[in-house]
C-alpha cells in the first residue's frame, strides 16, 4: 500500500470520527452545552479524529491531509439528516459538493517537497503571534455581530484557522520535536475546539461546518507553502487553477450558511431539513 494510500485511508477515517463529533457538537449546542455525555463523546470522537489526522501529517503533506479533511462535510450531512429524520434537498448537496469538490482540487493540484522545511524558533513565533491575532480579531467580529450566523461564521473561521494551525505546528513536531510545539499543538487544538463548538450554537451544522471546512486547508495551505516549502504543480497555472478552485469552494461556503440561516425560528435551533420536513 502506497504513502499515499495511507494518507486517504485515514484521512477517511479521520474525517468520519470528525464529521460524527461534528453533529454530536450541534445537538450539544442546541442543548444549551449542558448535557455531559454528549460533551464527552464529542471530546472523544474528536480525540479519535484528531489521532488519525496526525498520523496521517506524518505520512503526507499538510495541504493534502488538510483537503482530505473536507470530506467531513460531506459525512456530516447525511449523519445530521438521519439522526433527525430528515430529508437533505438537492441544493444543500449541491453547496456541498462545490465546496468539497473545491478543495478536492486544490489537494491534487499541491505537489510535496523533497525534504519538509522544520519550523526554527523565529518562524514558530511569527507563526504563533500570526494565528493569535488573526484568532482574537475573528472573535471580537463575532462577539460585535448583529446576527446570529455572522457570530456564526466568524466563530467557524477563527476555530477553522486554530485547527490550521495546530496541524502545522503537529507537522512541525513530527519533522523535529520541541516542548514549545508541543504545547502550541495543545492549545490550537483546544482553542479549535471550543470554538467550533460555540459556532453551532444558534445556527445549526451546515454553515459553521463548511466555514471550518475551507478556513482550515486555505490557512494550512498557506502556511505549509511559506514554512515548510509546500507548492502547487504547474507552476503560476497550477496556482490560478488553485485559486479558482477556492473560489468555488467559496462559493459552496455561503450558499451552506445562507441556507441554514434562513432555517432559525425563534425558539432554536434547526436545520433547513427540518424545516422542509415540517413544511412537507
Amino acid at each position: 500500500m502506497t504513502s499515499l494510500s495511507w494518507v486517504v485511508g485515514l484521512s477517511l477515517l479521520s474525517a468520519a470520527g470528525y464529521a460524527v463529533a461534528a453533529v454530536v457538537q450541534e445537538q450539544l449546542a442546541a442543548a444549551g452545552h449542558r448535557d455531559l455525555r454528549k460533551w464527552v463523546g464529542a471530546l472523544l470522537l474528536t480525540g479519535a479524529g484528531v489521532g488519525l489526522h496526525v498520523i496521517a501529517l506524518r505520512l503526507g503533506t499538510v495541504g493534502v491531509v488538510q483537503a482530505l479533511g473536507t470530506l467531513t462535510l460531506l459525512l456530516a450531512l447525511p449523519i445530521a439528516a438521519w439522526r433527525s429524520r430528515t430529508r437533505i434537498t438537492t441544493a444543500a448537496w449541491r453547496d456541498a459538493a462545490l465546496t468539497v469538490g473545491g478543495l478536492v482540487a486544490t489537494m491534487v493540484l499541491t505537489a510535496s517537497p523533497a525534504a519538509p522545511a522544520a519550523l526554527d524558533r523565529t518562524a514558530a513565533r511569527y507563526v504563533a503571534l500570526t494565528a493569535v491575532v488573526i484568532v482574537v480579531l475573528l472573535a471580537q467580529l463575532a462577539r460585535l455581530s448583529r446576527t446570529p450566523a455572522a457570530r456564526s461564521l466568524a466563530l467557524a473561521a477563527a476555530s477553522g484557522v486554530a485547527f490550521a494551525m495546530g496541524s502545522v505546528f503537529t507537522k512541525a513536531v513530527l519533522i523535529s520535536f520541541s516542548v514549545a510545539g508541543a504545547v502550541c499543538v495543545a492549545v490550537c487544538a483546544t482553542a479549535g475546539y471550543l470554538l467550533g463548538q460555540l459556532s453551532y450554537r444558534g445556527s445549526g451544522l451546515a454553515g459553521p461546518l463548511a466555514t471550518v471546512s475551507v478556513t482550515n486547508p486555505v490557512v494550512a495551505a498557506i502556511v505549509g507553502m511559506a514554512v515548510f516549502g509546500e507548492g502547487f504543480r504547474f507552476g503560476a497555472t497550477g496556482l490560478a487553477l488553485a485559486s479558482t478552485a477556492a473560489v468555488i469552494a467559496g462559493i459552496g461556503v455561503v450558499g451552506l450558511s445562507r441556507r441554514t440561516a434562513a432555517g432559525l425560528p425563534a425558539e432554536g435551533v434547526r436545520s433547513e431539513w427540518a424545516l422542509a420536513a415540517a413544511q412537507a
